[in-house]
């Protein structure tokens, strides 16, 4: 692996400019919870996945790079990290003592998911599926009104083809939703089912990206994360919620219109998440010692 030394006026540089890009982001959601306020888009990408707002702005600048000055001491605080003659940098083996397994699962899921056509007539029915029958109580988003409402959202389940092949989502259907379903995914069958068109595998790839921490430069976090939140936007404007008070015009999946808009926008999304698939995956190879065939 080559190796590339970062004088610290550079890599203080780019610390900088990660920390500003994100808090875009971290710093309205800290606001929100500071005021106990509940975001039923952006909260998701806070609670559902697990990467804390503090963690999203540090920065790492990945394998094979050397953070030089005294100013980098301050990364062996943290899990993996090593002081060499030239500076600071990230422990190759000890971050792969621990995570391996994480990096070839990674590998095998991404790859597996790069290698199909996206597939694009689910028609983000997931979310409609979530609140199927369920009593008005249990809604998870409960404090914002159903567009067509509870009779209205059922019977556009019933009326179509539900078939959502993500394993995380398809686990919050609820259970009269279940068996509508044309696929039964499980956590098994995962890197068999994912396919680059669908939104939560195009949100996952921050999931991915962060699961690699330190290794992955804060960069690629970075952006994955704006993709992610890009596709939940799209994801909860075509859900059965009515969020136009919060900005979220509909994308109504109900009508023809809807779903031509929503598979256009999905196609969309399915480009713009290949690279990042791929820069994940070349990272894993570089982590585990691959070579590019």
């Amino acid at each position: 692996m080559d190796v590339v030394v970062l004088a610290e006026r550079e890599w203080q540089d780019r610390r900088r400019a990660h920390v500003e890009r994100v808090r875009r982001w971290t710093g309205p959601h800290q606001e929100r919870r500071q005021r106990r306020e509940k975001h039923p888009v952006l909260d998701f990408l806070f609670t559902y996945y697990s990467h804390r707002p503090v963690r999203l702005e540090r920065w790492h600048p990945g394998p094979g790079v050397v953070l030089a000055g005294d100013a980098a001491r301050e990364y062996l605080a943290w899990p993996h990290h090593v002081e060499t003659a030239d500076g600071v940098t990230l422990d190759l083996d000890s971050f792969l003592a621990a995570r391996r397994g994480t990096a070839e699962f990674v590998r095998s899921l991404l790859t597996a998911t790069a290698s199909r056509p996206p597939r694009l007539n689910c028609f983000g029915l997931h979310e409609w599926a979530m609140v199927y029958r369920q009593e008005p109580e249990q809604v998870r988003h409960g404090a914002w009104p159903l567009r067509l409402g509870a009779d209205g959202t059922d019977r556009v389940v019933e009326s179509s083809r539900v078939q959502c092949g993500h394993f995380d989502a398809f686990r919050f259907f609820t259970p009269p939703a279940r068996p509508r379903n044309a696929l039964q995914p499980t956590r098994e069958a995962q890197v068999d089912l994912e396919q680059p068109g669908c939104l939560h595998a195009g949100m996952d790839l921050f999931k991915w990206a962060y699961k690699l921490d330190p290794a992955t430069p804060s960069e690629l976090v970075a952006d994955c994360f704006d993709l992610a939140v890009r596709i939940r936007e799209l994801d909860m404007r075509a859900s059965p919620y009515d969020l136009a008070a919060l900005g979220y015009p509909a994308v109504p999946i109900e009508t023809a219109a809807g779903r031509a808009d929503y598979a256009r926008r999905q196609a969309e999304f399915a480009a713009e998440g290949a690279p990042l698939r791929q820069r994940l995956v070349d990272l894993c190879d570089e982590l585990l010692g691959r070579v590019p065939t």
